[in-house]
């Protein structure tokens, strides 16, 4: 790792760089740290140069000077391609699924019947008979899905926040009647950060989501948790490194950091592949949600999540044994000719990724390509030989970080500038994009940059069939914030949906159900011929939160008109104000890049209380029968599958009167009350500390060592020129002792006689 010392007047002349970090040169006349990029002058000197450098000297020992290679990041190329066809066609006249995934379906159905009835122990009080519901072999439970939204760490949060209260291994959720929902879900469906939490829940092998979120260290676990109170970009920047070493005072800890960030990036590109801004955002990300990272050993050489291959989730202990839904992740593409920094429209090809594919079900491209050769061009289905294909691209964390690579919609292409991170993390991601523009041939800046394996596919349909590199985005970028589109594939037959929506609409950073409307639109206009029905919605937008739908759980599609039904019952559950009435903590930014343990903490514990409350429409707090209205949403499409249909208990009828939305209704429906929006910090750290109170003990005692070092140093020096000065005196006598005058004197008796 080359350091130009900071404070001290960069070099003009080239600096030698070790491959494959290729540092450019540095800047004549500035003060920063050149580390394959520089850190914004402006972020790296407060304080004088001198102190600067006798305090580096001991973080410089502790470091060293060279980060070791991180080849697991970059793919291999020139691999034995396997037998048969790469891709595999799914037109919406000939709708299938993935071999693999019809197999795991069907082993997961086999112990879903148990589940369902583990979950559900008081058929009574819902009304219904399980035998009777769920038909002789349990072939006529419905069959569930779950989408998780993007938001960032917040919606990341409110995931696992939700999920836990759907539980059926925590106790909280089992007493409130929804733990249970989860263990018979069959799918699971996420993006952006519902993506980054995800991956996490599934590489970490499932484990309960408090463990997951915060680790199980304390108690004895192996779990270390996202560690969320180190900045996804500045994490020595704060007390998760201890002691603080902030980049403002040195490079250190933070810019070893970046250099391991850009040492992945640059292994990819030297393999030949296109990179972007999205791929070292992949890697900090990876730091947080994939194994291999702890505080231990956050900056030093370790892998930190590379190399962990999506398509290796089938060697999961949880995939293996069945005992999770099947994961499934999503991205939106760039449309071609778009260059404003804008969102996508509808008809841009929505992209998922399967443990066993990625592709499109949107009929322009109805096509899979085998995700474990993801990487390898391909034209009209075709490698350019045997040997060309291409394993490792598939990084699981670029899988969630092309989920979120939102950068086309804040990215100024003309000045390569970052708008909506705060300053710093803006200067620093900055960097990174002239970094990387100034070392590699990239592309597009702004993207997921995806070797396309659809090259010549549906010339004149699918809108990259003529491009080398499919441009992939955020998955929530078309306003489809909410992964429903993989959910409601025809060919999945899903009857029952969970929709955790985690988006920030408003400007307290609430959902207003436009994730909704955006699906709605796109099922009519783009996907009607691969997907089911959209259920019905308030026809106006603003009736959605006027009437309150965004702050409470929602029931939608609860009346079908066809048997089959044409759409799924949805449950809407938007993160929302807590039913209490007490200050909300979980509305937080999407740009928040940083949480404490506490905030962390209460922010689980107040979207699993929200999950598990429902609502009393006009008064404050929660209902009490919530857990059983779960219940009974969760098995109304089983209903259907007997002949005749078996109506609906006058329970369960009471639940739906309650939290459907029924737009043949002229009532309203029933009102929230009571509830704070604004978002109050409930683990405020205040300004950060000067420059004073993060370095007084070295401000003391540095100046205190240097000072005697000098004054010993003068001391010394004053000294020996005291000794040299004696020493030519008693050369001077020696002299003239020798001199024949001296001589004589020496030789004369001077004694009296």
């Amino acid at each position: 790792m080359l350091l130009v010392l900071v404070g001290m007047p960069a070099l003009s002349a080239p600096q030698q760089c070790r491959a494959p970090k290729c540092c450019s040169p540095p800047r004549s006349g500035n003060f920063y740290l050149e580390s394959c990029f520089s850190i914004p002058r402006d972020i790296v000197w407060d304080a004088g140069a001198w102190l600067r450098l006798v305090y580096m000297i001991p973080h410089l020992l502790a470091l060293g000077f060279a980060a070791v290679a991180a080849a697991s990041y970059a793919p291999g190329t020139n691999v034995q391609c396997p037998p048969g066809s790469l891709l595999r066609s799914v037109s919406p006249s000939n709708q299938t699924l993935h071999p693999q995934e019809v197999n795991y379906l069907g082993a997961r159905a086999s112990g879903l019947s148990a589940a369902w009835k583990s979950w559900i122990k008081n058929q009574s009080a819902i009304g219904y008979d399980l035998a009777t519901l769920g038909g002789a072999d349990g072939g006529h439970f419905p069959k569930v899905g779950i989408a998780v939204s993007g938001g960032g760490f917040r919606a990341a949060q409110y995931g696992a926040g939700v999920i836990s209260a759907l539980d059926g291994r925590n106790d909280s959720a089992v007493s409130a009647g929804t733990g249970g929902l989860l263990q018979v879900a069959s799918y699971m469906s996420g993006l952006s950060g519902g993506s980054w939490f995800l991956s996490s829940l599934t590489f970490y092998s499932f484990p309960t989501l408090y463990d997951l979120v915060l680790g199980n260290l304390d108690s004895g676990g192996s779990l270390t948790g996202w560690l969320l109170d180190a900045d996804l970009f500045i994490p020595a920047n704060t007390a998760f490194a201890m002691p603080p070493n902030p980049i403002q005072i040195l490079g250190g800890l933070n810019d070893h950091f970046y250099d391991d960030l850009f040492a992945d990036v640059m292994h990819k590109a030297q393999a030949g592949f296109q990179v972007s801004i999205t791929d070292p955002w992949t890697r900090a990300l990876s730091y947080h949600f994939l194994n291999g990272t702890n505080r231990s050993n956050f900056f030093d050489n370790s892998t930190h999540g590379a190399g962990i291959l999506w398509s290796s989730i089938p060697q999961i202990p949880a995939f293996q044994s069945h005992s999770m839904p099947y994961p499934l992740v999503v991205a939106d593409s760039l449309a071609n000719n778009r260059s404003e920094s804008h969102y996508m429209p509808l008809w841009s090809t929505v992209y998922e990724f399967s443990p066993y594919e990625m592709g499109s079900w949107d009929p322009q491209l109805s096509t899979f390509m085998n995700v474990q050769y993801a990487g390898t061009h391909l034209n009209n289905g075709t490698p350019a030989s045997s040997k060309s294909c291409v394993t490792g691209f598939d990084q699981t964390g670029f899988v969630f970080g092309t989920s979120s690579s939102l950068f086309n919609a804040i990215i100024d292409n003309a000045t390569s500038t970052i708008e909506g991170f705060d300053g710093t993390t803006g200067k620093i991601l900055t960097n990174l994009v002239n970094g990387l523009l100034e070392k590699v041939g990239i592309g597009r800046q702004d993207v997921a940059n995806w070797p396309n394996p659809f090259q010549g596919i549906n010339p004149g349909v699918f809108q990259h069939s003529m491009n080398d590199t499919l441009p992939l985005i955020d998955g929530g970028l078309n306003f489809e914030n909410v992964p429903l589109g993989p959910l409601m594939v025809k060919a999945r037959g899903v009857d029952f949906i969970v929709a955790v929506d985690g988006s920030a609409d408003d400007n307290n950073s609430w959902p207003v159900g436009e994730a909704l409307y955006a699906t709605f639109n796109r099922t009519l206009s783009v996907v009607k011929s691969t997907s089911q029905a959209f259920p019905p919605i308030p026809a106006n937008p603003a009736d959605f939160t006027k009437y309150n739908l965004n702050q409470r759980p929602t029931l939608l599609g609860c009346d079908p008109k066809q048997n089959p039904p044409e759409w799924p019952l949805i449950l809407y559950l938007p993160n929302s104000p807590p039913v209490d009435g007490s200050d909300p903590v979980t509305n937080t930014g999407t740009f928040k890049l940083q949480y404490t343990k506490k905030h962390t903490t209460l922010f689980l514990d107040a979207a699993h209380r929200t999950t598990t409350s429902g609502f009393v429409p006009g008064e404050k707090g929660a209902d009490p029968h919530w857990g059983l209205c779960v219940q009974c949403a969760a098995l109304d499409r089983a209903r259907y599958k007997s002949s005749p249909v078996i109506p609906r208990s006058s329970f369960c009828q009471s639940c739906f009167s309650q939290y459907c939305y029924d737009p043949s209704s002229s009532t309203p429906p029933g009102r929230v009350v009571d509830r704070k929006l604004v978002f109050v910090d409930p683990d405020p750290q205040g300004e950060p500390e000067s420059f004073f109170q993060l370095y007084k003990v070295p401000i003391i005692v540095v100046p205190s060592v240097v000072g005697a070092l000098i004054l010993a140093c003068v001391a010394g020096c004053c000294l020996r020129r005291h000794r040299q000065r004696k020493a030519r005196r008693y050369q001077k006598v020696a002299v003239l002792d020798d001199e024949p005058a001296w001589n004589r004197a020496a030789s004369m008796d001077l004694s009296r006689s």
